[in-house]
């Protein structure tokens, strides 16, 4: 059982992040376009969409990895960290699609986006690490 949860958990792990990989690039390409209808329009609505996946990902990751955590005994300090940095992660998310509901007027520049697409990588190598080496 132990394994078939932790399978899952990952699934849906990988899922969340890549919304979070995306969701910004949809936010890059909406600042290119500016004011044009129909392409700001599908890019909303591709947005929206990928918002709505990201959270549902989310919540199927974060109930397993509560399972996985009280159930079976996961613990460490290493744990604290990745959740730390797992909790940095969802809010960037939350400020992305914040700025996705704002529209074309409320973001920053394209410039500025990608390289506010940047954190997540960074962000999840070192959650890799820490999983993977339980350093502490």
């Amino acid at each position: 059982m132990y394994l078939w949860i932790k399978t899952l958990h990952v699934l849906f792990v990988m899922a969340w992040v890549a919304s979070v990989f995306y969701l910004p690039r949809i936010l890059v390409n909406i600042a290119e376009v500016g004011d044009v209808p129909f392409i700001n329009g599908r890019l909303q609505l591709m947005g929206k969409r990928l918002y709505k996946f990201g959270h549902i990902m989310f919540g199927l990751a974060f109930a397993l990895g509560l399972w996985l955590w009280f159930g079976f005994g996961i613990s460490g300090s290493w744990l604290h960290v990745k959740l730390t940095l797992v909790a940095l992660m969802l809010a960037y998310f939350i400020v992305c699609g914040r700025m996705l509901k704002k529209g074309v007027s409320a973001l920053p520049s394209s410039t500025l986006l990608r390289l506010m697409n940047e954190l997540p990588i960074l962000l999840v190598l070192i959650i890799i690490y820490l999983v993977l080496a339980k350093p502490f």
